[in-house]
């Protein structure tokens, strides 16, 4: 069971996020110290994952990975081994946060409200896409970089690995998956181009169409249709990289972006009819159609951004407030409860808030509104390494994954 406080008193007394022994492929400006990392954690609270918890236990951890997780402790057993005792403290899986931009550059979008003329075709040179809203070809890893100063606040809030991706344009290309651990771009990638990014909003784009939703449905629907015919035939007759990286990773996690509740029930419709599935990532509104919501059968990435309370000290401001305002600012915090009541799949992410701080607050409120603890627990790490297959390295404490994970 867990803790009861988990959420309530979360603080973080010590964040590890290690990688992999590896063969150095750069030059160290200092002495190399090739020592392997071994520890041992012992006299602590071991929850392997959001269900499974072993009281008094010990972790062992050697060269990024997780060699066991014990009941007791033999001190002979690890010789050479760094041993720290917790004295009671907890140990939980790392947050995975699988909406972010971490360590990309920021969209620059055009300040020009007026032309001369209107932008029929695409500025990008080469064998792409038509529109330049259309870019599935756009790889993350090529543009990544790390950010220290994101990353030390990501790990203050528990996250320990992100999915990161560009979020411009209605085809945005290929996610890439990466720990927060402040090492060389390298040494911080765990798998790159292992999700593909799309949304209604064509982003950065100078090109006149599309202007509108319709537009942007119809954009996505006749890209999948050339796709298909460029699989079938048209590979033959000419050279369109941007059809064939969506063929090339149709199979990837397809992660759509909206900004309210009836865009993913559109979406979804577009993700039936082309046979694609897609995990939606929503607006934190999902309640107000949460039966439809329900039918999509859609796993879906949940921000914990609520409204901010109204400021209605003058009587006119308050009339220019509306009911339907009122009311998502009081339901907001019950919409994840409201998911899991309803048997929904989600994860939780980040994004979205202002102020970062907020997040664990927001968790803590959630609660208070209906949300399991263990539901929350499983959201921040189960479910988001389930939904990117990579369950057997992330989201939990078990023989072999990854030594990623949170003391407390």
């Amino acid at each position: 069971m867990i803790k009861k406080n988990f959420i309530s008193t979360l603080i973080f007394l010590c964040f590890v996020s290690v990688i992999l022994k590896a063969q150095t492929t750069f030059p160290v400006n200092d002495v190399n110290d090739d020592r392997n990392g071994h520890y041992v954690f012992f006299n602590s609270t071991i929850h392997i994952d959001y269900q499974t918890v072993i009281e008094k236990a010990v972790l062992v951890i050697k060269n990024g990975k997780i060699i066991s997780t014990l009941p007791s402790f033999n001190s002979s057993d690890h010789n050479g081994a760094v041993k720290i005792d917790l004295q009671g403290k907890h140990i939980y899986p790392s947050f995975i946060d699988l909406y972010s931009s971490f360590g990309l550059p920021e969209i620059k979008r055009s300040t020009s409200r007026f032309r001369d003329h209107p932008q029929m075709q695409s500025n990008k040179v080469g064998p792409y896409a038509w529109n330049q809203a259309i870019h599935p070809e756009s790889n993350t890893t090529e543009i990544f970089k790390i950010d220290n100063k994101s990353s030390e606040e990501l790990r203050k809030l528990g996250f320990g690995t992100v999915l990161t991706h560009l979020p411009d344009g209605i085809m945005r290309g290929t996610g890439l998956l990466v720990t927060l651990n402040d090492e060389k771009e390298n040494l911080s990638i765990i798998q790159s181009k292992i999700s593909s990014h799309l949304s209604f909003d064509k982003g950065s784009s100078t090109q006149d169409y599309p202007s509108s939703l319709m537009g942007s449905i119809a954009l996505i629907r006749q890209t999948y249709l050339d796709a298909d015919w460029y699989k079938k035939y048209g590979f033959k007759e000419q050279t369109n990289l941007s059809l064939n990286e969506i063929n090339a990773n149709k199979n990837l996690p397809q992660i759509f972006e909206v900004n309210n509740k009836l865009n993913a029930i559109r979406a979804d419709k577009i993700g039936d009819e082309f046979g694609i599935q897609y995990i939606i990532k929503g607006a934190g509104d999902e309640y107000q159609r949460i039966e439809e919501i329900k039918a999509t059968n859609s796993s879906f990435i949940i921000p914990v951004n609520y409204p901010q309370p109204f400021d209605v000290e003058d009587p006119q401001d308050a009339e220019n407030v509306t009911l339907e305002e009122l009311k998502h600012w009081e339901m907001a915090p019950a919409n994840l409860g409201l998911l899991a009541q309803k048997g929904i799949n989600f994860s939780i992410t980040s994004a979205g808030l202002k102020t970062k701080t907020d997040f664990l607050s927001n968790i803590r409120k959630a609660i208070l509104y209906g949300l399991d603890e263990k539901m929350a627990l499983k959201s921040l790490t189960f479910t988001p390494a389930q939904l990117l297959k990579e369950e057997n390295k992330l989201g939990s404490l078990k023989t072999g994954m990854i030594a990623n994970f949170i003391i407390s």
